[in-house]
């Protein structure tokens, strides 16, 4: 339709809807229909959005916006945005003109909004609205509504155009007419209405939009000081900035005042610049006043290179602007009810909506906002925890994570929209900022529950790396063509209270362990097809002699599935058919060497029909037994192969090859130092930002200046590393701060320049080269070359090998090629004239030479592989090893200093394990003793004393106590003395440690087992056994599941009834638990009891067991297999009297040794009994070497073995062991040593 005619129309239409007569508006009688036209030519528009500029030409507005009941729908579609009308702000100069002729009327709706009249209607709608329960409320009601917050969307949102506005701060803006009149009419509390009602939760993001347009030019700290006398600091900082202002003010006058001569103007002469080359070979001319020399270069009079717009550096936000008080105060009321009745519901709300994904595109910038704004209001405004509390979890971090590496992947990806997605990014990163100033701002909170939940977040996101990189990696990735200034100064202070609080956290602790993640790439192996020609005579026959039975098995008959999957040949293949044939037969001796003999007779007989002449593939009356000759003539002849040729890969197919590397992320733990995590700092693409930011320091803040300084002395200072800023840029920079009249305003950073630059000169006077360096940056090789000397030219080269040495190595090799030794580079080396050759190049020179065909022949072989096969005998004498020094502190150890064969310890430990010996790999760790609590020496100990603390059982609460000694272990000492006195006392003591250890082991699990089952008892009376069924149904079902998968991991035990859930509670029943071997929770983030991973099933099934009722029982208590039985040969149940006397001749000379001079000992006990010498023997033969633990598997270990251990190999587990009372490096009166003790279920763990 042409744009007159259709103007027309519009007119016509318009004056049919009525007219205003005073503050009376009257309607026409086809007003309705009118507004409906209106409606459909809006939807048919053009491009150009012709109808939109036609009605607001025509003041449409002044006709709708009164008769609001009758045109809402009309008005929600005339004050759509104009980048939602658009799409985007177009590039053409034509749309672009639409755009700005559509925004222009979009403001004069908002101009005409600004009224207190229109918002009372608004009001008074929605409330009669709202007054209805949902079972009134009919669809056309919740569409009124939804349209009613639309239409107050579209006019927040109205950008304001500063032509028109030049408003100063502190005056009305019609921004803030209209949020006053949103005040005045009662629709501000109808918004948080919404927010907080249960019923309303539909519109939770449409009033999150509304919220977030309100308060789009304020900042939380202006509405917290609203109403408020400036503070100290505040006038302090005014008071600064003027003063910096003023002393600028000054140095500019000095400097006009002696810029004017005392000579006139022509006659100010000419001058030389000597060393100052002009065009030419001469010097420089200066024709003007000598004043402003210091300001000449060579650029003056040029023009002005253009900068492309792909390199121009990225625009700032709109700034700012403080409203008028009276709005202020009305925004900071807002925000106080918000907080306390509004924020949490409305936020999670949003947040679940974002997950479930029930938003539009780009919702959840509303909510980053939202959390950044009213977060940073409530530390301002008297701060409560409380008040954010939905926001203040490990998940609102998590979130912000993501959204940040989304934003980013985005920039670089969208490039078109890169501006978009960077303000978005500077948004998640100011909401993650928010989050960290308010975990640091609970730091400093009186309540201990508050700062306990802060210790928890920030053990959490120190702990995990992705918290802990994140802004190392967005200081690396910063471009300053994509994101503004005002994120590299929220990134760099951000980045400093990271860095703060992770120091403050980790000085509070003497060791932190981290996660650390390791990501490796492994490609797709390809199998390589092995020929005849290259597989030995015996593997040959091997192959074949497998593949006869197979087919003599079958009968030579091939079923029907496979016979109908064999293809002989490609007909769509460009290779003739005749050339195909060989490739069958090379097709056929590839699947016999595969071994699969019935495929290669199929393919055989399908050849045999489609090229029968010749009788090639044999006759068509061939026997079966010919078949199978013929099949063993091919599979011995050498068949000629034509190497495939090589695919040639576009590159984005080698990108998707690359994509589709294995990945395998190995999760680990490692001890984390706050200095070497700086470390990482060290590096020019983490500097230059902070440099860039730095040429701005006038206009910084004194906190970013601060930021700045302080990182920059971390890297300079900390870690010695202040080369990294000996760079051209970094000076010219530092001769502008030390320059500034206003200098005295920045001390910190004229303090550290000074300090830059005293380091640099000292470097010159060593280093000629150093002012050469200032025109690179420099990474921290070369700061080290730089201040400690350049390495000399060839240094780094690898020697060549001369004509004399190669022969030799050629003599040497070929006299021991053929020699039986293992490492035949191993028995070179020694041999070679050259004794600085390393392994590395005597590999390499003898594959160059061509003696071998690949470094992989001489690998060295490892430690423990040698022999792979257990023969019977090895198997029985590991068998007799474990049994004998089961009982000792360092099994694995000991087997592997008495085992014949001699192999590494993963190879040991997995036969161990095949065995069925031990269930897990820590039953085999090195025992090891701690020192007892606030006893460190055996001063003031009584004999009595010390053989009383030899013979008594651990307390209940050893248990509950082993969890708490992690800490000090650092802190603990064990020492050993093996002189040859030790040694030989050993071999008297080690005939009275069997039969002791029996006797022991006998009476302490008679007694635990009567133990348990006056604790059933006694929980059974109590009414109890309806928990006691369920946790032994827990651990009947648990052994069954371990038996039946192979793999033991913590089970929860979980109570969902009520009556489990009570006992759980109970004390008596919680010791019971700890008997059987349950362990409680760990830490805070457990809530569960748990079956530990360690127990095998025979062990959760006696502790099942020992759940049923028990009746008084004989004296003789049955012990498990592997055992004996209680009455066995007298002569194993009786301590000989030799044995004892020799252990008691031992304790005494050791004893009159160590004490030979010591006061107030005490008297020796002349007589014992027979039963506490049995028990002092026990006690004597439970001696360790108290050496500190070390981990199962050692260096000697091949990689495979490192990687299946895992964690495992490094994990430590103490065990339950007596004191070392016989050591020579110990007091023979010194207490035991607190230990570790494990929670025992049957007699074999008792006695371990």
């Amino acid at each position: 339709m042409d744009v007159f005619i259709m103007n027309c129309e519009l007119l016509a239409t318009c004056s049919a809807l009525g007219y205003l007569e005073g503050d009376i508006y009257h309607k026409e009688s086809d007003c309705l229909e009118s507004v409906k036209d209106l409606i459909r030519y809006l939807r048919h528009e053009d491009d150009t959005r012709d109808v939109r500029q036609h009605l607001g030409a025509g003041q449409i507005h002044r006709l709708l916006i009164l008769p609001l009941f009758c045109s809402l729908r009309l008005m929600v579609n005339l004050t759509q945005p104009a980048l939602l009308c658009f799409g985007k702000v177009p590039d053409d100069l034509v749309f672009r003109h639409n755009f700005l002729q559509v925004t222009s009327h979009l403001q004069s709706y908002k101009e005409a909004f600004a009224s207190e009249k229109v918002f009372e209607i608004l009001s008074e709608t929605l409330y009669n609205l709202l007054q209805l329960d949902w079972e009134q409320r009919q669809e056309e009601d919740n569409l009124l509504i939804e349209r009613i917050l639309l239409l107050v969307r579209n006019v927040l949102h109205v950008p304001a155009d500063p032509c028109e506005e030049k408003r100063v701060d502190d005056d009305a803006s019609i921004h803030d007419r209209l949020l006053w009149a949103i005040h005045m009419s009662g629709f501000d509390d109808l918004i948080k209405f919404l927010a907080s009602a249960q019923s309303e939760q539909q519109w939770s993001m449409h009033v999150l939009e509304i919220i977030s347009l309100m308060f789009r030019d304020q900042t939380p700290e202006v509405l917290v000081s609203a109403g408020h006398a400036r503070s100290a600091e505040e006038k302090q900082r005014d008071c600064q900035e003027l003063e910096a202002l003023r002393q600028r003010e000054q140095a500019a006058k000095r400097s006009r005042t002696f810029q004017r001569g005392t000579r006139h103007s022509r006659f100010g002469g000419s001058y030389v610049v000597q060393g100052l080359k002009s065009i030419g070979d001469k010097d420089v001319i200066y024709h003007r006043n000598i004043h402003n020399f210091k300001n000449y270069t060579h650029d003056t009079g040029k023009a002005v290179r253009r900068v492309p717009k792909r390199n121009r550096q990225a625009q700032e936000s709109k700034d700012k602007r403080r409203s008028a008080l009276n709005v202020r105060l009305f925004l900071r009321e807002f925000c106080v009810d918000f907080l306390e009745n509004c924020y949490n519901h409305l936020m999670y709300l949003v947040k679940e909506s974002l997950i479930r994904e029930q938003t539009q595109q780009h919702d959840e910038t509303y909510y980053l906002w939202a959390l950044s704004f009213f977060m940073a209001f409530n530390r301002g405004n008297d701060f409560r925890a409380d008040l954010v509390s939905e926001t203040m979890s490990i998940r609102a971090f998590h979130f912000m994570e993501r959204n940040i590496t989304n934003y980013y992947e985005m920039i670089l990806t969208d490039r078109k929209e890169a501006t978009s997605w960077s303000r978005r990014m500077h948004l998640a990163l100011k909401a993650y900022q928010e989050l960290l100033l308010t975990v640091n701002e609970m730091d400093r909170s009186p309540d201990e529950s508050i700062r306990q939940s802060s210790n928890v977040i920030k053990s959490n996101i120190f702990y995990l790396m992705e918290y802990r990189e994140i802004f190392l990696t967005l200081l690396r990735k910063y471009d300053e063509t994509r994101q503004p200034q005002s994120y590299l100064k929220d990134l760099v202070e951000t980045t400093h209270l990271f860095l703060r609080m992770l120091e403050r956290f980790c000085k509070g602790r003497k060791n932190m362990m981290v996660q650390r993640k390791k990501v490796k790439r492994k490609k797709p192996q390809v199998e390589k097809k092995t020929s005849a020609s290259e597989m030995t005579p015996e593997a040959l026959a091997e192959t074949w002699k497998i593949v006869e039975e197979e087919l003599r098995a079958t009968g030579f008959q091939l079923s029907e599935s496979l016979t109908e999957s064999i293809v002989p040949f490609d007909a769509t293949s460009e290779t003739p058919l005749e050339e195909q044939r060989t490739e069958v037969m090379v097709r056929i001796q590839d699947t016999l060497l595969a071994r699969r003999g019935p495929e290669a007779l199929g393919l055989l007989r399908a050849a045999r029909e489609l090229w029968p002449e010749g009788n090639v593939f044999g006759s068509a009356d061939v026997e079966p037994e010919e078949e199978l000759e013929l099949l063993k003539q091919i599979i011995y002849a050498n068949l000629p192969r034509s190497s495939p040729p090589e695919p040639v890969e576009d590159e984005d197919d080698t990108a998707e090859f690359e994509e589709e590397e294995l990945e395998s992320i190995q999760i680990s733990e490692k001890e984390f130092k706050f200095q070497d995590f700086i470390k990482k700092f060290a590096n020019p693409t983490v500097v230059r930002p902070y440099l860039l930011l730095m040429k701005t320091y006038s206009k910084n803040t004194p906190h970013t200046n601060h930021c700045i300084v302080r990182m920059l002395h971390r890297l300079g200072v900390d870690l010695k590393m202040d080369a990294l800023l000996y760079q051209l840029s970094v000076f010219h920079i530092f001769n502008k701060i030390l320059c500034d009249p206003a200098a005295t305003a920045y001390k910190e950073l004229v303090t550290f320049a000074k300090y830059v630059l005293n380091r640099f000169f000292s470097v010159a006077a060593k280093n000629d080269k150093a002012y050469v360096e200032l025109l690179f940056w420099k990474n921290v090789g070369a700061v080290r070359e730089m201040t400690e000397g350049y390495s000399k030219d060839g240094a780094g080269k690898k020697p060549a090998w001369t004509e004399e040495e190669e022969e030799e190595l050629r003599r040497l090799y070929e006299e021991h090629c053929h020699s039986d030794v293992p490492d035949i580079v191993e028995t070179l080396l020694p041999l070679l004239s050259n004794s600085n050759r390393n392994r590395r190049q005597v590999v390499v020179q003898l594959v160059h030479m061509g003696l071998v065909g690949s470094a992989k022949e001489l690998k060295k072989p490892k430690k423990g592989t040698n022999i792979v096969l257990w023969t019977e005998e090895q198997e029985e004498e590991l068998q007799m090893l474990f049994e004998e020094f089961r009982d000792s502190d360092d099994v694995l150890g000991n087997i592997l200093k008495k085992i014949t064969a001699k192999r590494s310890r993963a190879r040991v430990v997995d036969k161990l394990l095949s065995m069925g010996l031990v269930s897990e790999r820590r039953e085999l760790y090195k025992k090891r003793s701690r020192s007892a609590p606030g006893k460190s020496t055996g001063k003031g100990m009584t004999e009595e004393e010390f053989l009383a603390e030899l013979t008594q059982d651990f307390p209940e609460d050893a248990v509950d106590r082993y969890e708490d000694e992690d800490d000090d272990d650092d802190e603990e000492e064990e020492v050993e003395d093996e002189s040859e006195e030790s040694e030989e006392e050993e071999d008297q003591e080690k005939q009275s440690q069997n039969s002791g250890r029996r006797s022991q082991s006998m009476h302490s699990t008679a007694e635990r087992r009567l133990d348990i089952g006056s604790m059933v008892n006694a929980l059974r009376q109590e009414g109890m056994s309806g928990p006691m069924s369920w946790v032994q149904n827990c651990l009947n079902k648990t052994a069954n599941d371990r038996e039946k998968d192979g793999l033991s991991q913590p089970v929860p035990l979980v109570p969902l009834a009520e009556e489990n859930e009570d006992a759980m509670e109970n004390k008596s029943f919680q010791k019971l638990l700890r008997k059987l071997g349950m362990r409680p929770p760990a830490n805070e983030q457990e809530s569960f009891w748990r079956i530990p991973a360690k127990l095998s099933p025979s062990q959760l099934r006696s502790a099942a067991a020992a759940l049923n009722p028990t009746e008084d029982k004989p004296a003789g208590v049955e012990e498990p297999e592997g055992h004996g039985s209680l009455t066995g040969d007298p002569q194993e149940e009786q301590v000989s009297s030799d044995q004892r006397a020799q252990a008691l001749r031992a304790l005494l000379l050791k004893r009159k040794r160590k004490h030979h001079i010591t006061e107030d000992t005490g008297t020796y006990c002349a007589f014992w009994a027979s039963s506490q010498v049995t028990q002092l023997i026990t006690a004597f033969s439970k001696k360790t070497s108290a050496k500190k633990s070390r981990v199962l598997d050692d260096d000697d270990d091949d990689d495979d073995d490192d990687e299946e251990n895992g964690d495992d190999s490094t994990t430590v587990m103490a065990m339950d062991t007596s004191g070392d009372i016989d050591s020579d490096g110990e007091d023979i009166s010194a207490p035991v040593k607190r230990k570790r003790k494990m929670v025992l279920i049957d007699e074999e763990d008792d006695e371990e």
